[in-house]
């Protein structure tokens, strides 16, 4: 699958996933922005160039990238429709957007939409391709290429999993769980180690190994078999403490999680009761 590929929108995404391409020796025409100024530093940054309409840039490449926000990809693709795109590639990677929500009307065209997603945190322009390696790339489109299109990218070295349009939502709710949520439960914990006297920076420090010990944990071994603490073990009244420094939201994500983790610790110890704790 020998393919040119262009980007409209030059912002984290569309430059880590450029450079991506680039240093796995794939062309890259160049990419185009409202902001003239961030299209001529991603071209800078992988050797290309930068284009000042979209509709030079979609005829000079094969698939071209909407590397725009969620919910610009149908407004930016009303326009793009409007060129010569026949047997072109059409693709973004919004996590929760399918192609049957993005490119209405796209095979009518003669061209093939595809949703490109990378399962990880795109959080800079100019360093986050360096993690791409790593990362699973989920795929979702039209079944005519779709096997070509995850061949390719399976040749760059990413795990490729297919999937359906009607259940991106879910997909990206998933990543939303492992991922933005996650931040929320560390920014807890944090402020609590800082009514501790620690601070923020001392908190982060002292917790990194907690933190990345179990992620690493759960990766390898699974959530059951990584689960430890006063629910696994059955412990009400360090439960009960607990609840008794902490209140309103707080207390209601602690209680809510704490139920969650209940039911895997009756998975995990058939042979427990946890009844009280759940009752807890």
């Amino acid at each position: 699958m020998k393919m040119k590929f262009g980007f409209i929108g030059a912002g984290k995404v569309g430059c880590s996933l450029g450079k991506y391409l680039v240093d796995h020796n794939r062309e890259v025409a160049g990419y185009y922005d409202t902001e003239e100024r961030f299209a001529a530093e991603a071209a800078e940054f992988t050797d290309s160039s930068a284009y000042t309409d979209v509709e030079r840039l979609t005829a000079d490449c094969d698939v071209l990238f909407l590397t725009v926000p969620d919910s610009l990809i149908s407004s930016v693709w009303e326009q793009i429709k409007k060129l010569p795109v026949e047997g072109k590639f059409l693709c973004h990677c919004s996590g929760s957007l399918s192609v049957e929500d993005t490119f209405t009307g796209i095979r009518d065209r003669g061209a093939f939409g595809y949703s490109i997603h990378p399962l990880f945190a795109v959080s800079d322009r100019f360093h986050s391709y360096k993690e791409l390696d790593s990362a699973s790339i989920t795929i979702e489109g039209d079944s005519e290429h779709l096997n070509e299109v995850a061949a390719f990218f399976a040749g760059l070295g990413n795990e490729v999993r297919t999937i359906r349009g009607e259940d991106k939502t879910r997909y990206h709710l998933a990543a939303v769980f492992a991922s933005n949520l996650v931040c929320g439960l560390i920014d807890e914990s944090l402020s609590l180690m800082e009514e501790c006297g620690f601070t923020e920076e001392a908190a982060r420090k002292a917790l990194a190994p907690l933190i990345l010990g179990n992620v690493n944990h759960i990766v390898k071994d699974g959530v059951a078999e990584s689960l430890t603490g006063p629910v696994e073990r059955g412990d009400r009244k360090t439960l009960a403490r607990h609840l008794s420094v902490i209140e309103g939201e707080d207390a209601q994500i602690y209680r809510l999680l704490s139920r969650r983790l209940a039911r895997i610790a009756s998975v995990k110890h058939p042979d427990r009761d946890y009844s009280e704790i759940k009752e807890l």
